[in-house]
């Protein structure tokens, strides 16, 4: 996976400029991001600024809440298991980097599950979540795609899930033993995916996803 030059970071400014000044060659962190009061939200990714995307279409919507509504309903009776959707910051540290001027990287993913009750704040998720869905729009797919996709698998996300709303396709990616992701697998409509980190205990139906 690749990684946005310089060239792609400079059109996110004209955007940023309005709420902070962009410095771009500046390392952000999160004692920073917590400064910011604009309305506008925004993500650090390796110390580097990416807006949020306007609010949602419809049918992007839909299908978190369906999601979410699965997840939750598996969840509600076994302690010790979090779902959360965005806004939700999750700060993702290296390692012996957990103070607020050290963490780089502070994302909001569309919905993520925790089984880890340690790594929940009052601010949010200190570490990696066990399993990340992001729900991909045009303006987002390319950094859902490159590097959100690097970030979680250097932070050691389990599971990482994309959904293409258009195609209503789920690309799911699992952690393996030498901490990279597998090829994905791809789920269609009428298909069924099995959740890695329960044992697929879990079964995520698509047909009740992508409900028109």
């Amino acid at each position: 996976m690749t990684s946005h030059g310089s060239e792609a970071l400079q059109n996110h400014f004209s955007y940023l400029l309005n709420m902070i000044t962009v410095d771009v060659d500046k390392v952000y962190t999160y004692a920073d991001y917590l400064q910011w009061t604009s309305e506008e939200q925004v993500e650090l990714i390796k110390g580097k600024i990416f807006p949020m995307t306007p609010a949602p279409a419809r049918k992007y919507q839909t299908i978190s809440q369906n999601i979410n509504r699965q997840f939750d309903r598996y969840l509600e009776p076994r302690n010790g298991n979090f779902i959360y959707y965005a806004p939700f910051d999750v700060r993702l540290p290296k390692p012996g980097e957990e103070t607020d001027d050290e963490v780089i990287s502070v994302v909001q993913p569309d919905l993520c599950v925790v089984c880890d009750a340690t790594k929940l704040d009052d601010r949010g998720c200190l570490g990696a979540p066990d399993l990340i869905v992001e729900i991909l729009s045009p303006s987002t797919s390319h950094k859902d795609l490159n590097e959100k996709y690097d970030l979680y698998e250097e932070a050691e996300v389990k599971e990482y899930w994309v959904v293409f709303p258009g195609e209503n396709v789920v690309q799911v990616y699992t952690l393996g033993a030498n901490g990279t992701y597998s090829a994905p697998q791809n789920y269609a409509q009428s298909q069924t995916i099995p959740v890695g980190i329960f044992d697929g205990e879990l079964v995520v139906h698509l047909d009740k996803v992508f409900v028109e």
